[in-house]
C-alpha cells in the first residue's frame, strides 16, 4: 500500500501577501473595462446629448480605483513590514 503524499503547505501570510499583490496587478485590468462601460450604453432618443450620466459614471470608478489602490497599498504595506519584523527575530 502507497503511503499517502504529505498535503501541500503554503504559509499563510506569504499566501495573502501573493493575493493581494494579484489583486494589485489585476486593478488597472478592471479599470480599463469598467471605463469602458459607458460605450456600450445606449443612448437617449432625444437632441441632446447625454453625458452627465456618463461623467458621474466615470467620476464614480475613478474615485472607487483610487480608494481600492489606497486600501490594497495599505494592506500590502503592513504585511511587509509584518515579514520584516519577523524576519529580523528569526536573525537574533
Amino acid at each position: 500500500m502507497k503511503r499517502p503524499k504529505p498535503p501541500l503547505f503554503l504559509q499563510r501570510d506569504s499566501y495573502r501577501r501573493r493575493r493581494l499583490a494579484d489583486a494589485a496587478r489585476v486593478l488597472p485590468v478592471l479599470g480599463a473595462l469598467l471605463f469602458m462601460v459607458p460605450l456600450l450604453w445606449a443612448p437617449q432618443i432625444t437632441p441632446a446629448q447625454d453625458t452627465a450620466r456618463g461623467g458621474l459614471y466615470i467620476f464614480a470608478v475613478w474615485a472607487g480605483l483610487i480608494l481600492t489602490a489606497f486600501a490594497l497599498s495599505r494592506r500590502i504595506r503592513s504585511r511587509a513590514s509584518r515579514d520584516v519584523e519577523t524576519a529580523g527575530d528569526d536573525d537574533a
